[in-house]
């Protein structure tokens, strides 16, 4: 399962499992056009070629989770010692709070607050991130990878809001969601295991990691990805396989 908000994202109706409308960067990140996967016939070319294309866009939604956990965490530590809450902070802790759907209680920074937001905004090894999206895709060389720069099979269900599914079965209604390019595509994947309901395993198998003082890896995590198909274990067990087969690509856990 891959949808259920409806968000605009990209000049379109999104419907994922939480995909917030995307941040501005500081600095806008240059586009690289992408390769024509199809025609690559080197397996282990094409593999690099298909992670290195997308691995700065992971890299910067790493870097924008990790910046907005650091600023949670300043704000636990001052809140435990009693510290106020200067005003301008609350004001980002509140918009934080709306865009992983974990609003403020009457408008007020909680414990419980924080420790649900602490769950919710971390990182995601690119193991995982990179292994769903050649798996999702087919390395790229999916119709909705190449027409719609959608690389982890995300849905929408507003008419006209996406790709229509040459398979989709009688009386089904959703769409494949377009992308403006691929940065978008895994902004929105983030924000779909980050915040949704149906990756609450996930993140707690995360923070148990975190909490316990281990190295948070892909492997670990894919154990929480159940409902991201509808394969269940079957597709946890693919996943952790191609994280293991593919390990010599890999730059972080």
């Amino acid at each position: 399962m891959k949808n259920i908000k409806q968000t605009a994202v990209a000049g379109c109706t999104l419907v994922i499992f939480g995909c917030a409308e995307p941040e501005k960067p500081a600095e806008e990140t240059k586009r690289v056009t992408r390769p024509d996967f199809n025609v690559m016939e080197d397996v282990t070319h094409k593999k690099q070629t298909f992670f290195n294309f997308l691995r700065p866009a992971v890299s910067q939604e790493n870097a924008r989770v990790s910046q907005e956990r650091s600023f949670l965490l300043a704000i636990q530590a001052q809140f435990k010692v009693g510290q106020a809450i200067q005003e301008n902070d609350l004001d980002e802790a509140r918009q934080l709070g709306d865009a992983y759907k974990v609003e403020l209680t009457d408008d007020k920074i909680t414990e419980q607050w924080l420790d649900e937001m602490l769950v919710r905004v971390d990182e995601i090894p690119e193991t995982l991130v990179l292994s769903q999206a050649a798996n999702e895709s087919g390395w790229g060389t999916s119709r909705f990878a190449k027409e719609g720069n959608n690389y982890f099979g995300q849905w929408c269900y507003t008419p006209g809001c996406g790709l229509v599914p040459s398979a989709r079965n009688e009386g089904a209604t959703h769409e494949v969601a377009v992308f403006s390019d691929a940065q978008q595509s895994v902004h929105a994947y983030f924000m779909n295991v980050n915040r949704n309901r149906a990756y609450a395993e996930l993140r707690e198998i995360r923070a148990q990691e975190r909490a316990s003082g281990h190295k948070i890896t892909g492997l670990k995590l894919a154990e929480g990805l159940h409902r991201y198909s509808e394969r269940g274990q079957d597709y946890v067990d693919e996943i952790q396989g191609m994280i293991r087969h593919n390990r010599q690509y890999w730059q972080q856990g």
